[in-house]
């Protein structure tokens, strides 16, 4: 080989590896944003179920009751 094509090769594999650099730290930057998001909402949702578990389920839920006026 000669000092032209190992230059060459050179370039093209530090091109390379710049542009790898360049997505690694952008989907770095995306799995940060992602763990913040997630960590939010896991505190949202212990906040939900909190709520939930402090009031009345059953009140919520329908008895199913026959209304007065039904005659079978």
């Amino acid at each position: 080989m000669n000092l032209e094509s190992l230059n060459a090769r050179l370039e093209q594999t530090e091109a390379s590896l710049a542009h790898l650099e360049r997505n690694y730290d952008e989907l770095n930057s995306v799995i940060i944003d992602q763990s913040r998001t997630i960590t939010r909402l896991q505190k949202q949702l212990e906040i939900l179920g909190e709520t939930l578990r402090g009031q009345d389920v059953d009140r919520a839920q329908p008895h199913n009751q026959k209304p007065p006026h039904y005659a079978p």
